[in-house]
Formats: structure tokens, sequence, C-alpha cells
């Protein structure tokens, strides 16, 4: 079977032929790889796990780089034995086109065989597996390559930006309403707010800027604000 594709990735031509020859980009981007490893020059040693439908199978073997024209162009080819499951490999073309200073445009022409039990499984579902990890593999290559990165202060986690949300809500409905008298109200004083602190307390926000000391109420099993 023959696949090809393009993927636009958001980095300067030199850095994306780099990343091709780096096994732990790689280990990234292969569906399903357990190890990739350097075995001698441009040869890799990896070991890929993968389900197509029925079948699931452990693959060894080996990647190796060829038909070198830095940095516009190779040849990944691969094969691998996954014992009863039968073999797979490939190769696939690999074309580097700089769009722009950090613009790279990557065409890939690739060729896939099976044989064994997994030959057996047919070929629809074989093309459509085959298909669908070569579209994986360089759709997650290019996120590797360029990770979206974020800027402290731009964005928090959701968690976050819930609570946050939260303490907004509850600032503005209280500014909203009269203070009530309650039990809390009595040990903290009308109009003193409270925060939750590590271990379940609750401490006074008047007690916080240290401008004065404030009690341990055994009952209570909290502290109690001395002003009113």
């Amino acid at each position: 079977m023959e696949l090809t594709g393009t993927q636009t990735i958001g980095a300067a031509r030199d850095k994306v032929w780099a990343a091709l020859f780096d096994p732990a980009v790689l280990k990234q981007c292969i569906p399903g790889c357990e190890s990739v490893e350097v075995t001698g020059e441009n040869e890799l040693a990896a070991k890929v796990t993968l389900r197509i439908g029925p079948v699931k199978a452990s693959f060894s073997g080996r990647v190796t780089l060829s038909d070198l024209v830095a940095p516009e162009s190779c040849t990944l080819s691969g094969e691998g034995q996954g014992g009863v499951a039968g073999f797979a490999k490939g190769s696939a073309k690999v074309r580097l086109t700089q769009e722009s200073p950090d613009s790279t445009l990557l065409t890939y022409e690739a060729k896939a065989d099976v044989g064994g039990k997994l030959a057996q499984l047919g070929g629809r579902l074989i093309d459509a597996t085959a298909r669908k990890l070569a579209g994986d593999f360089f759709v997650r290559f290019g996120e590797v390559v360029v990770p979206q990165a974020v800027e402290p202060g731009d964005a928090k986690p959701a968690s976050e930006a819930t609570h946050a949300a939260a303490e907004v809500a509850d600032e503005a409905n209280q500014s909203e309403q009269p203070a009530k008298k309650s039990w809390l109200g009595g040990l903290f004083g009308k109009s003193t707010a409270v925060v939750l602190v590590a271990g379940g307390l609750t401490v006074p926000t008047c007690c916080l800027d240290g401008s004065h000391a404030h009690t341990f109420d055994a009952v209570y099993f909290g502290p109690i604000c001395g002003v009113r």
C-alpha cells in the first residue's frame, strides 16, 4: 500500500531535520513505541506494541535513515518482527520545504507491507490502520518539534480559574447583602471575613497583617479574633 501526506511545522527546516534523527523525538511520535535506541550510524532499534483489529502484537525491529540530502530529504525504512502475529515493514520518503523562517512543509510518501497473521486481516483494515498510524506519527512529530509554550500569567489551570471566579462572585454577593448575625459573626465580628488555611482552620483576614494577635479557642478549635 502507498500513503502520502503533508504536515506544516512551525519551525525552521534545520530544526525539523535535526528532529528526524533524534531518538527521544521519534520515541514520542511512533504510535505504541516503547523504546528507541541508536545502534549505529543512521540506524536505530525500536520496540513497538500495536493493535490492528483483533490482533495485538509487540514488534522488535530497526529503523534506518538513508538517501540523506541535508536538510532537504531522507528516507526512513523500518522492519519489525511480531512473532506469531507476523511481520511489518515499510519506508517513508520525507521532504522538507522551507516556507518561511519559522515554517517548514513536510511531505511524505510511504509504503507499507505486512505478512503472517496480520495479512489475514484483510487489505482494507490494514490500509486504514497504516494511514492512521502514518498520520498520527507526523501530526505528533509537528507537536513535539514545536511544543505549545504557555507564557507565565497567560493562563491559569481550570481549577484556579474556577476558584478565582467563585471568590469574585462571593465578594460581590456579600457587598450587595446586609451583614447577618450568626455564630460565625459572633466569633469574628460583624464585618470580618474569614479565609481557609492549611489544616482546615479558619483565620480572620484582619489577623493576617500582623497588626494584632488572636487567641485559640479549644471548643471552637480555631482562632478567635480579639477585634470586633
